[in-house]
């Protein structure tokens, strides 16, 4: 089994270009990042990934001005446009040197109502990323998400989904421990043993429930005793027996953490992550 890697995400320093040397935290692996404010910010960060000699890949979209979550519905562009900006990124990313591309999918705002068949609309979008990850030698990963007014739907579609035929594309999966956690509590493991052959990429953060939001905070060892956030512990030692798995490190800046905090919990997440592999 190969060693377990970290990596930290964009969503840090919200693709600030002015913060791109934050993001090269101390024996870091790797970066993810995406929604550059404009193409001149990527190729400066392209600049600064070359000189240290840290890979990347890249969060869908890649500009700000992308789609994010229209592969398989309307949520703010037709997914035949959708589709078209996203071969679009990934020949670039392709000749730039991403190490993958990271979607959100299946992604459905909302549950389907019509007669369509959901395993039919999941598997048409399994094949279409297929026949890009061929056609441009890079590699997808799938990140099932939460949609709108925090909708489990798209979690429970995947949830039903025949592994057997997830297994015909060759596509790996990303779990955002956020998003399952608001949605399936204490059987969170029920949802991720049947995918853990799959399971490549972790995203980790906790979460701030507000009265009409939520927040992505840092990943903290205070979490597990204070009563007010998910404790994931058990969580990191399940995901840590799973083979190859980057974790990436996916907080936002909006609860302004201190850089002592953030540092606390990335070193205690590779201690349980390396006490579970030793």
């Amino acid at each position: 089994m190969a060693e377990h890697k970290f990596g930290v995400s964009g969503s840090t320093i919200l693709s600030d270009p002015e913060l791109f040397e934050e993001l090269f935290w101390q024996d870091i692996d790797q970066i993810e990042i995406g929604e550059f404010p404009d193409e001149a910010a990527f190729r400066r960060f392209l600049e600064i990934t070359r000189s240290r000699q840290i890979p990347y890949g890249v969060h869908s979209p890649l500009l700000r001005s992308g789609s994010k979550y229209d592969l398989i519905q309307n949520v703010y562009m037709e997914p035949e446009e959708a589709w078209e900006r996203l071969e679009n990124e990934v020949r670039l990313l392709s000749r730039l040197g991403a190490k993958y591309v990271l979607v959100h999918f299946p992604y459905f705002k909302e549950e389907v109502t019509q007669t369509v068949n959901v395993n039919t609309l999941i598997e048409n979008g399994l094949r279409r990323l297929h026949s890009l990850q061929e056609k441009y030698s890079i590699p997808f990963v799938c990140e099932p998400k939460l949609g709108l007014h925090r909708s489990p739907v798209g979690i429970e579609y995947l949830h039903h989904f025949p592994v057997e035929v997830w297994d015909k594309y060759g596509i790996k999966l990303c779990i955002d421990i956020g998003d399952y956690l608001m949605e399936t509590g204490e059987h969170i493991f029920t949802y991720l043993t049947k995918w853990k052959k799959y399971i490549k990429m972790v995203h980790l953060h906790n979460v701030e429930l507000q009265p009409n939001n939520y927040i992505w905070i840092p990943v903290h060892p205070t979490h597990e005793n204070n009563g007010d956030r998910y404790k994931i512990k058990d969580l990191i030692h399940f995901l840590s027996s799973c083979e190859d798995v980057v974790f990436i490190f996916e907080h936002t800046p909006h609860s302004n953490p201190s850089k002592d905090f953030i540092q606390s919990g990335y070193q205690w997440v590779r201690e349980l992550v390396k006490g579970n592999c030793s």
